[in-house]
């Protein structure tokens, strides 16, 4: 066991700043932007002093609709000091679900970028709050969103009714150093700082509340698995707005004082490329960006020698995979994390030393501090080692609970503590899960979780859609893609197509479904239930002779 740190996120920022202030912090190799500690550490308290002139207070809710941009990590900390809950929201979002989670989370303020690949954001807010345009920045009054008071884009562009960024960094002389020391002094490890969004079985996203002690011990765990120390230089592809990214890479660099070395949208040259420039000894990936870097044409010109550890997590690890990332990247010590954001997100985790085998076949064993228990599902009841059962797990890294619903907090936590994670699985001997499946119907693609029900539910709102199930089909690029078995009203003709159509800009493209069969009637059990196994079952041979 190792002793958990007691400390929020501001202050452990400032205790590295102080430790070794000249050690670099953080580095954009592609925009040549490179803070040491201590200029990092200067540069959030300037943003979160701003963030305070905006009135924004302790406990308030800010969003952030960005990719992984250096205003994501410096809010990620700024908000860390002066007390805001980072709200993180999915970059893949689109109206519905946007107005959904600043509704649902009561968010005072969104951090967005303007725009994103081939999406405009600030279009996409514009149509959510009609208001908008005509407000005074701060003071939006929105009848859909009535927390929602700020705005604040990234870019150089000033748009209508917000604030940009560089107006304000321009507002931390508005409040003084000795205001935020004394907000800083008032927070306490234990309250909530970070509100992340995961798919429900009930339809709708549920805000999953991290504290400081949560994410800071998670991270610091995950860093001592990996053997991360200061004088590693991780390179961090994963998105922020997950845990993978703001948890396993930016927390886990800073509780140890290691480079973050983040390279904002991921392409496999753009990784590599900035392994090899900046050094980096340790890498984070899900496999199908692992798969996309090992074939990228021009694979063996790059450097990457000084690759020495990392995370592979999102989704299982295919042998060959695990083998290429080792043998031809370089990446001995590469470990496998298992969790969910509800345990901050990280349970269990390979060690560095464990043999290829375990690290292919297993998810690992539990980090320090950290409970995992086997049950039989529905039951607090513990099964023999070796026999399949749902796992549990218990300890300091469980969420505060989701955001407005006790319902749901007392169905995913017992009374004695311990999560349920709607996983099956097997631990050996030794202490090492196997995940053998999902009691929960999840379909994960590429590393994302995409909850049926969820999709389900917007479909429903389609007008000449009837009935719909939504199940999960292998796929060999993704791992599963999303199918829709659709059952359309009474004398209506529509196509695929028109399905999709609906679906975009609405819902996020990863969860159109790329599969549609249009039926009469579903399999159903002799009481009455879809069998959607079955579904599952007829949805590869359907699958197959629609690609």
């Amino acid at each position: 066991m190792t002793n958990l740190l007691d400390i929020t996120i501001g202050k452990l920022l400032e205790e590295k700043a102080k430790l070794h202030p000249t050690h670099e912090a953080v580095v954009y190799a592609d925009r040549g932007l490179r803070m040491n500690y201590e200029q990092f550490e200067n540069h959030c308290r300037e943003v979160a002093k701003g963030l305070m002139s905006l009135r924004i207070q302790k406990g308030d809710h800010i969003a952030i609709w960005s990719s992984n941009t250096p205003e994501w990590l410096t809010s990620q900390f700024a908000t860390g000091k002066m007390g805001g809950v980072l709200v993180t929201v999915n970059t893949n979002y689109r109206t519905a679900e946007l107005e959904y989670l600043l509704k649902q989370s009561d968010s005072t303020t969104i951090i967005l970028m303007d725009q994103y690949k081939d999406s405009s954001y600030i279009e996409m807010l514009y149509e959510i709050i009609p208001e908008l345009k005509d407000a005074v920045p701060g003071e939006l009054h929105s009848s859909r969103l009535p927390f929602l008071r700020n705005v604040i884009v990234l870019g150089e562009k000033k748009y209508p009714g917000t604030f940009s960024w560089e107006e304000l960094i321009s507002m931390a002389k508005n409040t003084s150093d000795l205001e935020l020391d004394k907000r800083i002094a008032s927070m306490s490890p234990y309250d909530v700082i970070n509100m992340q969004y995961t798919s429900g079985t009930t339809g709708f996203p549920k805000g999953v509340m991290l504290t400081h002690s949560n994410i800071v011990n998670n991270g610091f765990n995950i860093a001592n698995c990996m053997e991360l120390t200061k004088a590693d230089r991780l390179c961090i592809p994963v998105p922020f707005f997950h845990c993978f990214g703001c948890v396993l890479g930016t927390m886990a660099c800073v509780t140890v004082g290691a480079t973050m070395v983040p390279v904002q949208d991921f392409s496999p040259k753009r990784v590599l490329q900035t392994v090899q420039d900046e050094k980096c000894t340790g890498l984070h990936g899900v496999p199908t960006m692992f798969i996309a870097e090992l074939n990228e044409p021009n694979f063996s010109k790059y450097d990457l020698s000084t690759l020495r550890t990392g995370i592979m997590a999102g989704s299982n690890c295919p042998i060959e995979v695990m083998k290429a990332v080792i043998e031809k990247m370089g990446i001995t010590e590469i470990t496998i994390a298992y969790g969910q954001t509800e345990s901050s997100p990280v349970i269990t985790q390979t060690r560095t030393n464990d043999p290829i085998e375990v690290r292919v076949e297993t998810v690992g064993k539990a980090l320090p501090n950290v409970e995992v228990k086997i049950v039989e599902p529905g039951t607090s009841n513990e099964v023999p080692r070796g026999v399949q059962g749902e796992l549990c797990t218990r300890g300091y890294h469980v969420m505060k609970g989701y955001y407005k619903n006790e319902e749901a907090t007392r169905t995913a936590i017992d009374e004695d503590g311990w999560l349920h994670t709607g996983d099956l699985a097997i631990m050996d001997e030794n202490g090492y899960c196997k995940v053998t499946g999902r009691l929960k119907d999840m379909i994960i693609r590429g590393g994302e979780n995409i909850y049926p029900r969820e999709i389900e539910e917007f479909l429903y709102t389609h007008p000449d859609v009837l009935d719909v199930q939504v199940v999960g089909v292998p796929d060999h690029v993704y791992g599963e893609e999303v199918m829709a078995w659709i059952i359309l009203k009474e004398g209506i003709k529509i196509t695929q197509e028109d399905i999709r159509m609906y679906c975009k800009g609405r819902i996020s493209k990863h969860k159109i479904p790329r599969y549609i069969e249009f039926v009469k009637e579903y399999p159903m059990t002799a009481s009455g239930k879809i069998q959607k196994f079955r579904l599952r079952e007829q949805a590869v041979e359907t699958a197959s002779k629609q690609v």
